[in-house]
């Protein structure tokens, strides 16, 4: 039985090398396979550890497993069963178009923070936004973090990698009071009218529409309950998700307007077989409204506006929710009720949109203050 420099014995498969760390072996079908460690108890850990991985095929070798390989592991086993499907086709998009053409071959155990650097940089060359670079720096920590914990890698290299500079954030986009009852005018024949005019009286997302269903729709408590949002993920079509964060599951009050507009829009197809569950904004096959249909209406609208003569701004539906947003502060709603309505996630958020549409009123604002002195 082996011994440590002090003579004492050392439990079965476990040796002392020459630096005074240990060396635990564990054979499996005949071949060995190493740990190192300072301690015995710790050198023991590691083989049990290691002794499981190799019983259940999830040991892989450093020096021989890419970085492709190793992500195929870590959204499987890691990720699969602990994050929304929509994250996880979010996070697999992200790592096909940005990681794996410039680092996926590559055996991670060789990829440096150079390397990391490099593939921000040309991102912020292609012109990607930061937030999207962000999420790719996401998906690549939360890899690497990974495989630093199962010991395949000695340091994250995403750690020594800086993130591009925030450029000039664009503007937050609402339409005026006359740009939108401009839009709302043009849009009466339009089949997405009750569309347009629920998103403006709510402030709901697009996809929070697209997944509504007049069960959601609570007459007996006045409130419309938000509960799903419609996502397409390539090669399985729309499926239906939460909603963004947990706060955005939330109650709207309802209205007399806007339900007036939800029951003429329950009809609108004229399906013979009405069913209470289908989605109520759909196109004339009951299927999901898509994201290029949605935009492809508003455009239209647009188009017809400016035949009129009038200059009008390109828009997206997601303008629709900061109107709204705008007017509510416009009429004084307190920043903690836009929140809850808006289903935001911080108050901070809130407060981003105030700051955009104080500025807009604080000449007007000012003057209430003229008769204190």
């Amino acid at each position: 039985m082996a011994v440590d420099k002090k003579g004492k014995q050392l439990p079965p498969g476990i040796r002392q090398r020459a630096n005074g760390r240990y060396e635990g072996r564990v054979k499996v079908e005949y071949r060995s396979y190493s740990v190192y460690a300072d301690t015995i108890t710790e050198t023991k850990k590691k083989m049990r550890e290691l002794k499981y991985k190799l019983d259940h095929g999830l040991f892989v070798e450093k020096e021989k497993i890419t970085l492709d390989e190793w992500n195929k592991t870590w959204m499987v086993q890691y990720k699969k069963n602990r994050v929304k499907n929509s994250t996880y086709n979010s996070y697999q998009k992200y790592y096909k178009g940005a990681i794996s053409k410039r680092l996926g071959k590559k055996n991670i155990v060789d990829i440096r923070g150079e390397h990391i650097q490099s593939l921000y940089n040309d991102l912020v060359k292609e012109e990607w936004a930061l937030s999207s670079i962000k999420v790719v720096a996401a998906v690549l920590n939360g890899c690497f973090q990974q495989a630093l914990k199962n010991g395949l890698i000695e340091r994250n290299p995403v750690k020594l990698a800086e993130l591009p500079r925030q450029k000039e954030r664009k503007e937050r986009q609402a339409m005026t009071k006359e740009q939108q009852a401009l839009f709302m005018e043009y849009a009466k024949e339009s089949y997405l009218y009750n569309f347009f005019a629920v998103m403006l009286r709510t402030g709901m997302r697009s996809g929070e529409l697209k997944g509504l269903k007049y069960t959601d729709i609570d007459k007996k408590e006045n409130v419309i309950h938000v509960q799903r949002t419609l996502k397409y993920i390539e090669g399985q079509g729309y499926l239906e998700d939460t909603p963004k964060t947990r706060t955005s599951t939330r109650d709207i009050p309802l209205t007399e307007d806007i339900l007036a507009l939800l029951e003429n829009q329950k009809g609108y197809w004229g399906f013979k077989v009405e069913r209470l569950d289908r989605y109520l904004f759909c196109n004339e096959e009951g299927k999901p409204l898509s994201r290029e249909r949605v935009q492809a209406e508003i455009d239209r609208t647009i188009k017809r506006i400016r035949a009129a003569g009038h200059d009008f701004p390109r828009i997206t539906s997601h303008v629709f929710r900061h109107t709204f947003a705008t007017r509510a502060i416009e009429a004084g709603m307190q920043p903690q009720v836009l929140k809850t309505i808006l289903g935001h996630s911080s108050l901070a958020m809130t407060m981003d949109l105030y700051s955009h549409v104080l500025p807009d009123t604080k000449a007007e604002e000012m003057q209430k203050i003229i008769s204190m002195f």
